[in-house]
């Protein structure tokens, strides 16, 4: 279905949505074939890299990134990763990335999208807990280049009266080289149908995704849950298909959207054929205004992330019922939406 068949007013809450989904693609998509390693590099080998900003004004936001070299001199495979984060860090994102060139100091970055090419760098680990430690099943791991270089990506504002400091540190543990014996990869899904009257509740949802054929018999091994500051719940079931109400895999008690716990499945689950996932977002809105789908921390979302094995492709998927009888998507994919709106990014409109 083509854009110009959705209602006008649908179109830029939808239209952002796809700029942010197809960015995150390009920067975050594609399959990531894992190769063996003979490093010799012992189990539990920590390589640490440290993102500080600096000092931060009452009311600021900014999206940094840097490129740093992770320092390891042959391929290894990492088994867990463990991301700190200062207070006003809002999320970051690690990527392995393909550039050959530090970049040390601090640049602006436009969430998501500055990595135009699924070539040149493949999501590892997004985070917006303080301390928030992801471990893979036995024997799953990233597989990591020698010389790899890394790319931050911070997301943080001070929302408070008094300037404050920033930092993020990321810690990549490698295992066992003869353990491994898939490779991991995530989906990142959501719904930008997001309108929250002034000083109400609202919830979106329960949203069918149905999953991707080639995703069929993959293990999702963990859940994350996204909103932002009005946020009170995302909850994440199982489903067989439209019409079940499925099985909850994410339903936090007490969820925090600052704190977003990742829930571990122990053993990992698969999806039937023709099944996926039903999710609820819930908000709270406090404020004078209407607040709708965006990237900043005033606007909102509603998404969660989930680590599988083995890769099949890293891809944004959405649910929306902005155009007539609603849609399904994942970028990047056959889909005139994805094209479009990746072309639009390729010529910087």
């Amino acid at each position: 279905m083509r854009p110009a068949h959705a209602p006008p007013a649908a179109i830029g809450t939808f239209a952002a949505f796809l700029l942010l989904a197809a960015a995150l693609c390009m920067a975050a998509c594609g399959k990531t074939s894992g190769s063996s390693t003979s490093s010799g590099v012992p189990a539990g080998t920590v390589y640490s890299l440290t993102f500080a900003p600096g000092t931060i004004q009452p009311g600021e936001e900014h999206t940094k990134c840097v490129v740093l070299r992770l320092g390891n001199p042959d391929s290894v495979h990492i088994g867990s990763l463990h991301n700190t984060l200062s207070n006003g860090s809002h999320h970051m994102i690690v990527y392995r990335s393909t550039e050959t060139v530090e970049q040390p100091t601090p640049f602006d970055c436009l969430p998501f999208t500055d990595t135009l090419d699924p070539s040149k760098g493949t999501t590892l680990m997004v985070t917006q807990k303080k301390d928030d430690l992801l471990e893979l099943p036995s024997g799953v791991a990233f597989t990591i280049d020698a010389n790899q270089m890394i790319r931050i990506e911070l997301h943080y504002l001070n929302p408070t009266t008094q300037p404050i400091d920033v930092s993020a540190t990321t810690n990549l543990i490698t295992i066992d080289d003869s353990q491994y014996q898939n490779e991991a990869d995530f989906l990142f899904i959501g719904d930008p149908d997001i309108t929250i009257p002034p000083n109400s509740s609202t919830t979106l949802g329960p949203i069918f995704f149905r999953l991707p054929a080639e995703y069929e018999g993959v293990s999702f091994f963990a859940i994350t849950g996204h909103e932002h500051q009005l946020g009170t719940n995302v909850k994440v079931n199982l489903t067989t298909g439209p019409t079940d109400p499925g099985t909850p895999v994410y339903d936090v008690q007490g969820w925090l959207w600052s704190e977003p716990k990742t829930v571990v499945a122990d053993p990992p689950f698969t999806i039937a054929h023709n099944g996926g996932f039903n999710f609820t977002c819930d908000w709270t809105n406090t404020t004078n205004n209407t607040v709708k789908f965006g990237e900043s921390a005033s606007d909102e979302m509603c998404f969660f992330w989930a680590y599988y094995y083995p890769s099949q492709g890293a891809r944004v998927c959405m649910h929306s019922d902005q155009y007539g009888g609603g849609i399904d998507m994942c970028c990047p994919g056959p889909s005139l939406l994805c094209t479009y709106i990746v072309s639009k990014l390729n010529d910087g409109g």
